[in-house]
């Protein structure tokens, strides 16, 4: 890939032509359904609009480039799932989201049929088109049969079963109004809105434009971005925080791995991998300059430098621009070196 997925993302709130869509309304919500306090910072939230459109972008641009060269007139699921193939566990949550899509359209089909008996016939002879559309395409990449167990994997994904326990742990103290704006956030997609979404991702200057199943899976991968973003940004935001208790901040092994092939790995220049400074002698705690008053102000201005610098977060508990961009770097540190060698790997793929 000739450039990264991410360039320009952090100048690019000032550079977004004003007449671009928007969803930074709509991904403000997604953030408060995915674990981000109950009103998210608009910077935050641009911030995040423009790594996900940035990504998408260069993902559609792949996947055009893609059906150019195989002949197709359009982009379809092949394309897309040919660029996901090196993360099986990715292909394997998305091959449980087009399942989910084949059962609720049979159910719609059910409910609107006026007679159930010809619309079950209907359904059996026309049922789970996406699933086969792509397990026909990863049989035929196939070539060791790890495809083949993908779709009939029932292992439980601990990165979805955490974010789950996270956002319960969220609803608990939450009165019967925040409870419902949290619901009616929890049904935003990109999906709900599909003109806007493919206004959004200019599709109309592609050589070749994606067909109605591509557009449902750029949909649920500019979904899962948004959400991996706010995953490892709070992720961040815990290390950031001053930690007076222990186990006031606990978070499971799994998610804190992620999983194998997305763990945040810190660079030894971070500062959150630099140990803590040595204490000194009996001699250079002793208070001078006018006693102990004195020393304990100093080190209470060092400590707020310190938190300002490091850019803990307010006391809102927001995430905060700071937060997604170390994310990133802290994502870019292990993927750039490993799997692309020039610029950030995909998040969705």
């Amino acid at each position: 890939m000739s450039s990264s997925p991410m360039a320009g993302s952090s100048s690019s709130a000032r550079d977004r032509p004003p007449t671009r869509t928007s969803f930074i309304p709509e991904i403000q919500s997604m953030m408060f359904a995915l674990g981000d306090a109950r009103r998210p910072l608009h910077e935050t939230a641009a911030l995040v609009e423009d790594i996900v459109h940035t990504q998408l972008i260069n993902l559609l641009q792949q996947a055009c480039e893609g059906a150019v060269l195989r002949g197709s007139r359009v982009i379809s699921a092949e394309d897309i799932l040919f660029l996901m193939r090196r993360d099986k566990k990715k292909v394997r949550r998305l091959l449980r989201y087009l399942q989910f899509r084949d059962y609720k359209s049979k159910v719609l089909k059910t409910i609107e049929d006026e007679e159930p008996l010809e619309s079950d016939r209907w359904v059996v002879a026309g049922s789970n088109k996406r699933q086969r559309l792509a397990g026909d395409f990863l049989s035929w990449v196939d070539q060791t049969g790890e495809f083949l167990s993908l779709s009939d994997n029932q292992e439980v994904d601990d990165v979805k079963l955490e974010r789950l326990e996270r956002l319960e742990r969220q609803t608990r103290g939450m009165d019967s109004a925040q409870y419902s704006e949290f619901c009616e956030s929890r049904q935003l997609s990109f999906a709900k809105k599909a003109s806007k979404f493919r206004d959004w991702l200019d599709c109309s200057s592609l050589e070749v434009k994606p067909n109605t199943v591509a557009m449902e899976i750029l949909s649920y991968l500019a979904y899962e971005t948004t959400a991996q973003l706010v995953d490892l940004s709070l992720l961040v935001k815990q290390d950031m925080t001053p930690k007076t208790d222990p186990f006031s901040h606990v978070v499971s092994a799994s998610f804190i791995h992620y999983h194998s092939n997305t763990e945040i790995k810190r660079d030894p220049e971070s500062p959150e991998t630099t140990p803590p400074s040595t204490p000194g002698s009996s001699h250079s705690s002793k208070p001078s300059n006018g006693g102990l008053g004195l020393d304990s102000k100093t080190r209470q201005r060092k400590r707020k430098k310190s938190s300002a610098v490091s850019g803990v977060e307010p006391p809102s508990g927001a995430i905060q621009p700071c937060h997604i961009r170390e994310a990133i770097r802290r994502y870019s540190y292990r993927h750039t070196s490993a799997n692309r060698g020039n610029g950030m790997a995909f998040l969705a793929c």
